[in-house]
């Protein structure tokens, strides 16, 4: 389990977490506790950051039954994390001499910065026992990022988990704001993009390979997604796959 911090660095994103709406703008971040269960919807083209951090980085500052939460408390800190996020991916971007030492300078000073400024001392026992009732939803979202590429059912994971069909449609839509099926196109849109920018796997085996029917079902949902075909973000990176 990790925490994750989504970064805006150009354009806007509209967030979804735990039943409530974030509209983000450049500049501006959102922290997702280990079992919150969000969403995202891309409405113009944007440049974002997402930072994941392992729980157990932070094990020495757990709260009362192995808890930890962070929230945003101060406009000044948001700004200031918000910079050094934005100046941890241009350093860890241009790759100059000894950008491993800055790299992790500036990753140790947001680590800081979220136990000092984000963590929340006080926990109420309310905010515990809902923490609990997520717990059971996030080994579902676990369970689904670790198996993706698999022909994953509503169905089928309701009776994997112990829950009725209804019951686990209603915390995707109560929670995420979206269904069980785009949630897991989200999953495995995201990890398809990732191969896109960074390999040279083709555009038919990226689709195949991420759970998707075919690469036109993939192009289809990409440009529904960013207003742009797969092969025109891979021509922007200069990957050059063999067909």
């Amino acid at each position: 389990t990790s925490i994750e911090i989504f970064a805006v660095l150009e354009g806007h994103l509209e967030f979804f977490m735990n039943k409530e709406e974030y509209p983000l703008k450049a500049g501006e971040q959102m922290i997702i506790n280990s079992n919150e269960i969000h969403s995202i919807r891309a409405v113009e083209k944007n440049k974002t950051v997402v930072l994941q951090i392992p729980l157990k980085q932070f094990e020495n500052y757990f709260t009362a039954q192995r808890f930890i939460r962070f929230r945003s408390q101060d406009e000044a800190a948001d700004v200031k994390l918000a910079s050094l996020i934005k100046k941890l991916y241009k350093v860890y971007t241009a790759r100059d001499v000894g950008y491993e030492f800055r790299t992790m300078s500036l990753f140790y000073e947001i680590m800081y910065m979220l136990v000092k400024n984000y963590r929340l001392t006080e926990v109420h026992e309310k905010e515990i026992r809902h923490s609990r009732r997520l717990d059971a939803l996030s080994k579902i979202t676990t369970y689904m990022r670790e198996h993706y590429t698999e022909e994953l059912k509503l169905s089928e994971m309701a009776n994997l988990f112990g829950y009725s069909d209804a019951y686990l449609s209603r915390m995707f839509k109560k929670y995420a704001k979206i269904n069980f099926k785009t949630y897991l196109q989200e999953i495995r849109m995201s990890y398809a993009c990732r191969e896109l920018m960074n390999t040279e796997k083709t555009v038919s085996q990226i689709a195949l390979d991420n759970g998707f029917a075919s690469s036109r079902a993939f192009s289809r949902e990409f440009q529904k997604k960013y207003n742009r075909l797969p092969s025109e973000v891979r021509q922007k990176f200069n990957t050059t796959p063999k067909e």
